[in-house]
């Protein structure tokens, strides 16, 4: 990072600091902090005022300081604002501004990480690439991600996540994006948005910071769009399978890989699912549109390392398979991944572990119960954890489908449940959403 305590006081009109000493990096987290960094106390359930001590313990040389705050500290640089989140921002802002590199921006209900992860391995065989680590895709991850980019970057991906509208149109303009995509559009946070419709709207907004010679991406099946994407001055181009500007057709599918073609040419990507074809074609479209060649996007699809927990294989203890993908959850999601996991040769038993799907609303019942489409004929056995999984649980005994088993909120009895229950040549998916914790079951599984 090449910022100076003076140069961050003057972006933040603050006068009289004339400190010329660079800043090695910018952290919330007081225990991040490093020598020569600059400390960011947030508020919060515990206010990040209190931990400045701690930060200039381990090397910070100055902090922002909301203004009416007591006890300013007298042995670091202080930089008093009247927003310290805000400030934050404002510093990020200018940091990307000064490093100018070319911006992307993904959203989506579902396979935003995946294709983040896609789209950086595909640019980054042709320019010094960053992108968002885990999963910092908030009004706090954002900007975050935009100061921990080295100052050689040439290429930033942003992913960008939202609960309420207004959150996208907040980070596209403070991110100003080159190129932005939608993945899908799906049921994630209808209980805060009301309908699908309201969350196109509110996915729509990622073209608010978009420049005007800029580019879209958005799924062709998704008719929520299009006549949201009909006034934007921006290209657009349209993906799926089979229909849109970019097509794919999946040629094979195995439980490490996926094998298909893009205008007869032939592309693999080491993660199972049609559905990850579609994120491919986003990671292809841009490659596309910064002018990698046909090599360099095959090379980048195919050496493309996922963010842990999405649609991760592993071994359990025992030597079970294990396909975790237990980050977060909606319909459509653990539709998509059910079906594509059921279609898989696997050996031994094909077991299904599910968590509720969290922030559905009113029709989350409904949406748990259908879920069973995905099961039926597929699973030998199911496993099924949380409130909201009651109502999957009575379709399936509707179906007659056997060894259906519910777990409502025993948390230990489900986890030593399924620990019994799973043999060594056991197939097993593992989808929920985050807060159900199910990573704390591939835990015990693995390690």
């Amino acid at each position: 990072m090449k910022l100076t305590i003076k140069e961050i006081a003057q972006v933040l009109g603050i006068s009289g600091i004339v400190d010329e000493r660079e800043i090695s990096s910018v952290e919330f987290d007081s225990r991040k902090i490093a020598k020569n960094g600059l400390f960011v106390p947030l508020p919060g359930t515990r206010d990040g005022h209190d931990f400045v001590s701690a930060a200039k313990e381990n090397g910070a040389i100055a902090t922002l300081w909301q203004k009416e705050k007591a006890n300013v500290p007298s042995d670091l640089v202080v930089l008093p604002v009247e927003d310290v989140t805000q400030a934050f921002q404002i510093i990020a802002q200018y940091y990307k501004q000064k490093i100018a590199p070319k911006t992307v921006a993904i959203t989506g209900s579902n396979g935003k990480t995946t294709t983040k992860d896609m789209t950086a391995s595909v640019l980054a065989q042709k320019y010094r690439t960053y992108k968002t680590q885990g999963n910092y895709n908030n009004d706090l991850g954002v900007p975050y991600t935009m100061l921990h980019m080295p100052d050689d970057t040439e290429v930033l991906i942003l992913e960008m996540g939202m609960d309420h509208a207004g959150e996208i149109h907040f980070l596209s303009q403070l991110g100003q994006p080159d190129v932005a995509a939608i993945t899908l559009i799906g049921e994630a946070h209808l209980e805060n948005l009301g309908s699908r419709k309201n969350i196109a709207k509110a996915k729509m907004e990622i073209v608010d910071g978009l420049a005007q010679d800029g580019a879209l991406f958005v799924p062709a099946d998704e008719p929520l769009l299009t006549d949201l994407i009909a006034p934007i001055s921006q290209e657009v181009q349209t993906f799926g399978l089979g229909q849109g500007d970019l097509q794919a057709e999946i040629v094979n599918e195995t439980s490490e890989s996926t094998e298909f073609e893009i205008n007869d040419a032939s592309f693999i990507i080491p993660v199972l699912g049609g559905y990850n074809v579609k994120n491919a074609l986003i990671a292809y479209g841009i490659g596309c549109y910064f002018g990698l060649s046909m090599e360099q996007i095959k090379n980048g699809l195919a050496q493309v390392e996922l963010t842990k927990n999405r649609t991760q294989w592993l071994q359990a203890k025992n030597g079970a398979k294990l396909l975790s993908d237990v980050y977060n959850a909606n319909p459509t999601a653990m539709r998509l991944v059910l079906e594509s996991f059921g279609r898989l040769t696997l050996p031994g038993r094909r077991i299904a572990v599910l968590a509720d799907m969290l922030e559905l609303g009113p029709d989350s019942s409904a949406m748990h119960a259908s879920m069973a489409e995905a099961i039926v004929g597929l699973y030998d056995f199911v496993y099924l954890y949380g409130e909201q999984m009651q109502a999957l649980a009575n379709r399936l005994t509707e179906l007659n489908v056997p060894h259906a088993y519910f777990i409502p909120a025993q948390r230990q009895a489900f986890l030593e449940q399924v620990q019994k229950e799973i043999q060594s040549t056991d197939s097993v998916i593992l989808k929920g959403s985050n807060g159900m914790q199910l990573s704390e079951l591939v835990a015990l599984l693995t390690e």
